[in-house]
């Protein structure tokens, strides 16, 4: 029993609900933008239907239900969920009143332009593949993205015994941490919290709102933990012809459904917590969001407006836990130690791609010194080639009269006659 449960709670850790430090992703996202990019979905190309990539992903990599799969590609799409959404979907994928997307042979999507970067350079030896489940096919261990994913995005994961809560971040404000720490990187152990608070004001969530002190934040930087109050933005209107005030909401906290803040305002007008209402409207449109509280005459708004923080989800707390897979074990990770597991990986996969390169080129150039030589004797390798009576024959002739090697002598062989 103990066995087994370990077994299965160490899965759940390292292959479902934990992102990994380096790109940021949990194993069905990667697993989704690879088979993406592997179909051909590029964002300069057209949308594919939802049905088709979850199949391709349930078939080749991510042999879970495709309701799970769908979930998480929905998701990427969400720019209420997402900072910067990774998949341009084309239909209805959900909204912040809490509507569920709809059914994958409906929708369409492909990648986002910015995913490219997720995805660059993958195919140069950048990063390790692994086997699929089946053994078929290989998938890549993490992405070699250019992007620190895991603050820009954020996370949020239940394991066994752990979960993750990530906050999304402003790539500008990440990029100025990033060139900092690199410019410093020798002096490294010396940056402090508050060196990167400088560039690092907080999280910037996609639905906005207004973060309630600075003290929070340096928690969560410092130790990885922190707890952070984020309210609605709100303004006053004056109701000119009949001496009222409404209280006009623009911007709600991350992750509150706009819908059951609505029903939540309404409960507590309706069992007297906050009798100043009269009237509460819904007049978001395409423009963005406006929830209207019309209050009664000689209401104060701001009393009303500070009973809506203590009874409604207009002011809620997101709880920070930075915890993410650092070499497939669970870290509790400060922004510093966030960032640097980043610029680390961004090292080693620039390593890996320059010595792919390197490698490639030689090759290439060992092909064409090969050529240079049979140019400068080509009506000689002309009626050798031509007097051989078979390939082999042919290519042993080349190697040993000319010292070519078995790549050249092939390469030679390979050209068409017009090409000589």
């Amino acid at each position: 029993m103990r066995e087994a449960y370990l077994d299965y709670a160490m899965s759940v850790i390292v292959s479902r609900a934990l992102p990994d430090a380096r790109d940021g992703l949990k194993p069905v996202h990667r697993r989704i933008l690879f088979a993406m990019q592997d179909m051909g979905i590029r964002a300069t190309g057209p949308h594919k239907k939802s049905a088709r990539i979850v199949g391709e992903v349930l078939g080749k990599y991510h042999p879970h239900g495709d309701s799970s799969i769908y979930d998480a590609m929905a998701r990427m799409a969400q720019d209420f969920s997402m900072r910067y959404t990774l998949v341009d979907g084309q239909g209805n994928f959900g909204s912040i009143d809490g509507d569920s997307p709809a059914a994958m042979r409906y929708t369409e999507a492909r990648l986002e332009k910015i995913t490219e970067e997720i995805l660059a350079d993958i195919e140069k030896e950048t990063v390790d593949f692994i086997d699929n489940f089946d053994g078929t096919l290989q998938e890549p261990t993490v992405m070699p993205t250019k992007i620190p994913l895991l603050l820009l995005n954020g996370s949020a994961g239940i394991a066994v015994g752990m979960a993750t809560n990530v906050p999304p971040h402003n790539l500008g404000e990440l990029c100025d941490a990033m060139i900092y720490m690199i410019e410093n990187y020798d002096g490294i152990d010396d940056i402090s919290v508050e060196d990167l608070m400088k560039f690092v004001k907080g999280p910037d969530f996609p639905t906005g709102g207004v973060i309630m002190g600075r003290e929070g934040i340096a928690q969560a930087y410092s130790t990885g933990r922190g707890r952070i109050i984020v309210r609605g933005k709100t303004h006053i209107e004056e109701n000119r012809g009949n001496d009222r005030f409404d209280i006009v909401i623009t911007e709600i906290p991350y992750q509150v459904n706009k819908t059951t803040l609505l029903e939540r305002i309404a409960q507590v007008a309706r069992e007297g917590k906050i009798d100043q209402i009269s009237d509460l409207r819904d007049e978001s449109d395409r423009e963005g969001m406006r929830i209207v509280i019309e209050l009664k005459k000689g209401s104060q708004p701001n009393t009303v407006l500070n009973l809506l923080y203590k009874h409604t989800m207009l002011q809620s707390s997101f709880g920070v836990i930075n915890l993410a897979l650092v070499n497939d074990q669970p870290r509790t990770l400060s922004l510093k130690r966030a960032l640097s597991v980043f610029i680390d990986h961004r090292i080693t996969v620039v390593r890996r791609r320059s010595e792919y390169e390197l490698r490639k080129a030689r090759e290439r150039a060992h092909i064409l010194e090969g050529l240079m030589i049979a140019l400068a004797h080509l009506d000689d390798v002309i009626a050798l080639i031509r007097a051989a009576k078979d390939t082999p024959t042919a290519k042993e002739q080349l190697m040993s009269r000319y010292g070519l090697t078995d790549v050249q002598a092939q390469a030679i062989l390979d050209l068409q006659l017009r090409r000589l």
